[in-house]
């Protein structure tokens, strides 16, 4: 990670433009809006997502449609994530927003080439992956993938948590079957049975398992364990920048939450939303993982991107535990509800 940060600020590597139309429709507006229509007179704003476009991401293509930031006086550009992905592009001041995940931010955070970067708002409040098998197979439970083959990324962080979930259950974790995999469709390889289980994220690659008629048995992480409840994904930020233009920040994550809590509020909505800006998805799946998300955008916080830091530190705190963090993460490292909108009315 150090050696492509070092890269990026030297400007040697370049970023895949995405399309976002922060105009909208001018009759959706508010007729508050605050900005100005030009738009050289516009706060550009960079965000970088953490893979393609998908329904982690559609608030922020809300957003785009319907005014949001235009109105908050911005200009956002969505591009895709470089190989280090956005973590670095957020540090080096490349990009003041992107996509990350709480597990895999946590090596960014600390030691000689820690970035200075911090999540300030949750995508979704509850931790939807878990693990996914040819139903009937024996891996309804942990347990049951002895003796199967699973995809492995070969992450410390994964396999702990694997571990955990196994040993938990009474299985032996030795006797799992790691096969070093990039599964990149998750229904192939389960039909294919190149296979046998793979983590995955429900409310994509689990909701296309329904929409491809493929029966599975699934358990989730936060099921089982509740310090495997943390967040993921987020909206990371650079510290320099949350420094210099709080306001701007801010009026980012105004506009933001909007999105989300409209995505979270007619699903069909956003769905017909990101399939006008990435037209090359496929609107079934698309339809049927944004209804399943609408539910967990909010879910049971007080508002959209709130982090309890109790189950924030919850997590760090295991991977302090398990050896998994070197040096130890500090308490409350890599987070902040500070430039959230406030809360409005009661929780």
């Amino acid at each position: 990670m150090r050696n492509i940060w070092k890269m990026i600020l030297a400007g040697g590597m370049g970023i895949t433009m995405a399309a976002c139309s922060f105009q909208g429709d001018s009759s959706k507006e508010d007729p508050s809006f605050r900005g100005n229509d030009s738009v050289a007179d516009k706060r550009k704003i960079t965000f970088v997502l953490d893979w393609t476009p998908n329904t982690n991401h559609t608030g922020l293509y809300v957003a785009c449609e319907k005014g949001y930031f235009r109105q908050e006086g911005l200009e956002v550009e969505i591009v895709q994530p470089p190989e280090g992905g956005a973590e670095v592009l957020v540090a080096s001041q490349k990009a003041q927003f992107g996509v990350s995940f709480q597990d895999t931010l946590a090596p960014a955070l600390v030691g000689e080439g820690a970035l200075p970067i911090q999540a300030v708002a949750a995508v979704l409040q509850h931790n939807t992956s878990g693990i996914v098998s040819r139903k009937g197979e024996g891996i309804h439970t942990p347990k049951g993938l002895e003796g199967k083959k699973y995809a492995t990324w070969e992450s410390p962080i994964e396999l702990a948590t694997l571990k955990n979930v196994v040993e938990g259950d009474g299985g032996d974790f030795d006797k799992v079957e790691l096969v070093f995999s990039t599964v990149t469709d998750e229904v192939s390889a389960l039909k294919t049975k190149s296979v046998d289980a793979i983590w995955i994220y429900y409310g994509w690659a689990g909701v296309k398992t329904q929409v491809e008629a493929l029966e599975t048995d699934y358990f989730a992480f936060a099921d089982l364990n509740p310090v495997f409840d943390y967040y993921t994904p987020v909206i990371i930020a650079g510290n320099q920048f949350l420094e210099e233009e709080p306001d701007t920040a801010k009026a980012f994550l105004a506009a933001l939450s909007k999105g989300y809590e409209d995505a979270a509020k007619n699903p069909k909505e956003a769905a017909d939303i990101l399939c006008r800006a990435v037209p090359e998805l496929d609107y079934e799946l698309v339809l049927a993982s944004q209804k399943y998300l609408s539910d967990q955008y909010v879910a049971d916080a007080p508002k959209w991107g709130y982090m309890d830091e109790k189950r924030w530190n919850g997590f760090y705190s295991w991977l302090n535990e398990n050896g998994l963090s070197e040096p130890e993460l500090p308490p409350n490292i890599g987070f902040t509800n500070e430039y959230l909108p406030q809360q409005r009315g009661p929780v």
